[in-house]
């Protein structure tokens, strides 16, 4: 009889033990439905004239309301920070318009610019659509590319309603939707600059095809 509890004492710990190892072994799971709260979008113009297209840019970002802005003017907090670097709409154009954006490089109108991996000068950075990972766990932040899928974006008068149905490199889908007002930052006059966005108390350090999202301060 003692060995027969001896044995289902042992079964269970390794029972437990597997049990343990199988959830310690899962991918970390990230949000993949958010609600942004708070955003804006940045009006470069036609940001690619020089290289033949016409088209207006702009620049979607999106923020899960757990990130604030701290006293050092710095991004704080955890949670999703959606960055649409190139979305090109029409050359009459200049607020972002209502419609369905394709995640496409065409650089047509209503599509977005996909998420790559760019070497510049021989220093590989992150252009296009990426969203941003900030998590309680700093070894689980991450940054994804978004290369597929669609936006679909809304408004009634002052408000827009946005919502998203993405693909992340990893295969994942991405959905996440926005309502509100998105103030709208007009930087077409100043894009050669660096470092010329104003947005709340500072600057968003913005370069424009050299870039780290993973670190950013206004």
């Amino acid at each position: 009889m003692k060995k027969l509890i001896f044995l289902a004492i042992v079964t269970t710990i390794l029972a437990f033990t597997s049990c343990k190892d199988s959830v310690s072994n899962q991918p970390y799971q990230y949000e993949l439905n958010p609600t942004y709260t708070w955003g804006f979008v940045v009006f470069y113009g036609d940001y690619y004239a020089d290289y033949l297209n016409a088209n207006n840019v702009l620049t979607v970002n999106l923020f899960t309301d757990s990130l604030k802005i701290n006293d050092q003017n710095e991004l704080s907090g955890y949670g999703q920070y959606l960055f649409l670097e190139d979305i090109f709409v029409s050359p009459s154009d200049t607020l972002l318009p209502e419609g369905i954006y394709m995640v496409d490089k065409s650089g047509e109108p209503f599509t977005i610019a996909p998420g790559i991996n760019d070497t510049i000068d021989d220093q590989v950075y992150t252009l296009g659509a990426v969203i941003n990972y900030y998590e309680p766990n700093p070894l689980k932040s991450a940054q994804k590319l978004i290369v597929g899928g669609k936006m679909t974006v809304n408004r009634e008068g002052e408000n827009f309603s946005l919502n998203c149905d993405f693909v992340l490199q990893d295969s994942l889908k991405l959905k996440g939707n926005f309502s509100g007002t998105l103030p709208h930052f007009d930087e077409s006059l100043q894009r050669n600059e660096k470092n010329s966005v104003k947005y709340l108390q500072g600057n968003l350090s913005n370069k424009r095809k050299a870039k780290n999202t993973s670190s950013i301060s206004f």
